[in-house]
């Protein structure tokens, strides 16, 4: 019993010390700020050009079509990078948001390219996506 009075003392006094260090702030180092790196880049705003020139060829969009077709999708960088910035972490918030601009952008492909052009468009969509990206990474 007389052997466990100083480990007894050392460890009330270890606590004693511990605790007046934490009030103090004394040994506790601050915690460090962390930065979140943004889900995904932004997309080139060249991604609109590289897509309407590959839509003009397999689709043979008119001049005004093409010059329509390159507003709609500049307009639809934008509003992706813009929606990256805002919501970046939040995925469901992102998610929603995303969707929300791509209804809005085949909405109005869909008024600017004709009925066969815009069927050609829904069955080649994603070949003409991956020869864009193909472009874009031969630059």
């Amino acid at each position: 019993m007389l052997s466990a009075r100083p480990l007894l003392l050392l460890a009330l006094f270890g606590t004693l010390m511990f605790g007046c260090a934490r009030r103090n702030k004394v040994i506790i180092p601050e915690a460090k700020a962390v930065t979140v790196a943004p889900t995904a880049p932004p997309v080139p705003k060249a991604a609109a050009r590289d897509l309407t020139d590959v839509m003009t060829d397999e689709l043979a969009l008119n001049p005004e079509q093409q010059t329509r077709v390159r507003t709609i999708l500049r307009s639809t960088v934008e509003q992706v990078n813009g929606a990256r910035q805002r919501f970046g972490t939040d995925k469901t918030a992102l998610t929603a948001e995303l969707r929300r601009i791509n209804t809005s952008a085949e909405s109005d492909l869909r008024t600017v390219l004709t009925a066969t052009q815009y069927k050609q468009y829904q069955t080649k969509k994603r070949a003409m996506q991956a020869q864009m990206q193909a472009k874009r990474a031969a630059n």
